[in-house]
């Protein structure tokens, strides 16, 4: 029987083990470096309350992807528990599990998301309803449109996400809700930064876009969470496990270890054998010890910056190694805060329960603060947090570097900063915390920006060891959303099936278009 080492057990990793495990009979064998299997989709359950790190939607217009899903959790077919609370009415699945009585269960959410800026919250993304020009205030609102129109008319050449921006939004949108924000995030200027990041995560989004969805909603309601013909920013609706993505990512592991797949976790890959232009083995270290394990195939969700320093007995052109080794990340903290409640009560139309804020998560754009997103895991599932009725946990989350002023900062330090910081923007009040904890993600973010732009010699590179497939975020350093890393893992499996040689439809997988070509 042959063998697939794949390396990192999150969701690319995991969904090419399941999906070697369906389709073929290639044992697959998934070394993951954290004690638990998820990556960044991981779930951290702190003292019963639970965190999700960088808040994951399950929305896709991949019916693939979310047949996937749904193949491993289905749809729920009963009330969860706020929607009991709330006596919300939703369309849920026909003989669909009940939350209440079932833990392997997704819940239909609605999405509602909002940046603050000026102490006041604007839709995001920004819509054109009359609360926004009464919180923007006529000036910038007359200036808002005129930039707009200025824009519409005359097109900046896009060199950048700042000229990507502007030419979608004009000029005082611009620095009033993405400049500050962008730099925020990626430690470094829009003007800085490739238009192509903007293209792959915010495609299609503009002011036009807007009226263009105000208009069709008028028209239509569709309640088909595939949404296929609506922009992925303007979604209403996605689903979401009872417990957090790192649930489904456990069910997963689960399923791959019942199938007779191996998951081996606090492993590390450190070195990969090349001879004749084919991976024959890795070293993996565990426990301080290093075994060499021969392989038929790899799969890598590994950073691309690691994977070539990896590389033994291939000689790598110095210039490969060269933008391997600076290729750019972004790194990540999340303040999980236990509170009694918000000092900021929901002034929408939307019933909370206790008068809480509907969002998932707040994009914080004031100006004085270092805290980028708010997340509040009571919306994203009542059963993230072990008492729903009396307490909030929310998720305090930061953009940062290894090794910068903010990652070397110590956890009481940190979390005393970040509670001043919701204090001083009137989010809460000084004595309603309850708990805290503070989590560090390391290169959560790969980055547009420096040697990325020469990323194909390296792609070209490694394309050449044939039985080496790059997959997922890290692993082809594309910022993708975790339905696109999962396709990156079963368009591998789909070459492997039919003895593809070609790996362009791997790596192509990071906008909607491409990866609907590659389904035909």
């Amino acid at each position: 029987m042959k063998n697939a080492i794949i390396i990192g057990g999150g969701p690319a990793g995991l969904t090419a083990a399941y999906e070697l495990l369906k389709h073929t009979d290639i044992h697959p064998v998934v070394y993951e470096m954290d004690h638990v299997v998820g990556g960044i989709s991981k779930t951290i359950n702190y003292k019963g309350n639970r965190m999700d790190l960088g808040g994951h939607r399950f929305f896709s217009k991949s019916d693939r992807v979310t047949e996937w899903w749904n193949e491993i959790m289905p749809l729920q077919g009963e009330p969860s528990y706020d929607d009991l609370l709330l006596h919300k009415d939703k369309a849920f699945a026909s003989e669909g599990p009940d939350p209440q009585k079932e833990d392997r269960v997704m819940l239909i959410r609605d999405r509602v998301s909002r940046i603050f800026f000026l102490h006041k919250f604007f839709d995001y993304p920004i819509s054109l309803k009359l609360q926004t020009f009464t919180n923007m205030g006529p000036w910038r609102t007359i200036k808002s449109g005129c930039g707009y129109l200025y824009s519409s008319i005359f097109k900046r050449k896009e060199n950048s996400l700042e000229d990507f921006y502007i030419n979608r939004f004009g000029m005082p949108l611009y620095n009033m809700f993405f400049e500050d924000y962008t730099e925020k995030v990626w430690g470094i200027h829009p003007s800085k930064l490739g238009a192509d990041w903007g293209s792959q995560r915010v495609k299609g989004l503009s002011v036009t876009t807007v009226l263009k969805d105000m208009v069709a909603k008028k028209l239509k309601r569709n309640k088909d969470l595939s949404k296929k013909e609506i922009e992925t920013s303007l979604i209403e609706q996605f689903v979401y496990p009872k417990y957090g993505p790192g649930q489904l990512w456990e069910t997963v592991a689960k399923e791959i270890q019942d199938k007779s797949g191996k998951i081996v976790n606090d492993s590390e890959v450190t070195a990969i054998y090349v001879k004749d232009s084919m991976v024959t083995s890795v070293d993996v270290v565990k426990e301080g010890f290093v075994e060499n394990h021969p392989c038929d195939y790899l799969l890598s969700s590994m950073p691309i910056k690691d994977l070539i320093a990896a590389l033994r007995g291939i000689e790598i052109p110095s210039e490969v190694k060269e933008i391997a080794a600076q290729l750019p990340y972004r790194d990540f903290i999340t303040v999980g805060l236990l509170i009694k409640k918000m000092k900021i009560k929901n002034q929408t139309k939307i019933a909370t329960y206790d008068n809480r804020i509907p969002d998932t998560w707040v994009y914080v754009q004031e100006r004085d603060v270092k805290i980028g997103r708010l997340q509040i895991f009571n919306n994203w599932s009542p059963y993230m947090v072990a008492d729903y009725e009396n307490t909030m946990f929310i998720g305090l989350e930061y953009f940062c570097t290894e090794n910068d002023e903010l990652w070397n900062m110590d956890d009481d330090e940190f979390i005393r900063m970040a509670v001043n910081e919701l204090v001083k923007i009137d989010i809460i009040e000084p004595d309603a915390v309850i708990d805290a904890t503070r989590i560090k993600v390391k290169k959560a973010y790969p980055a547009y920006y420096g040697s990325y732009y020469q990323l194909d010699k390296v792609r070209d590179f490694l394309n050449t060891i044939e039985n080496l497939y790059c997959i997922g975020r890290n692993g082809q350093h594309h910022y993708n959303n975790m339905d696109h890393s999962m396709l990156t893992a079963m368009e591998t499996v789909k070459n492997i099936c039919n003895h593809i040689t070609t790996k362009e439809n791997i790596w192509s997988i990071n906008t909607e278009e491409e990866y609907h070509e590659s389904k035909k």
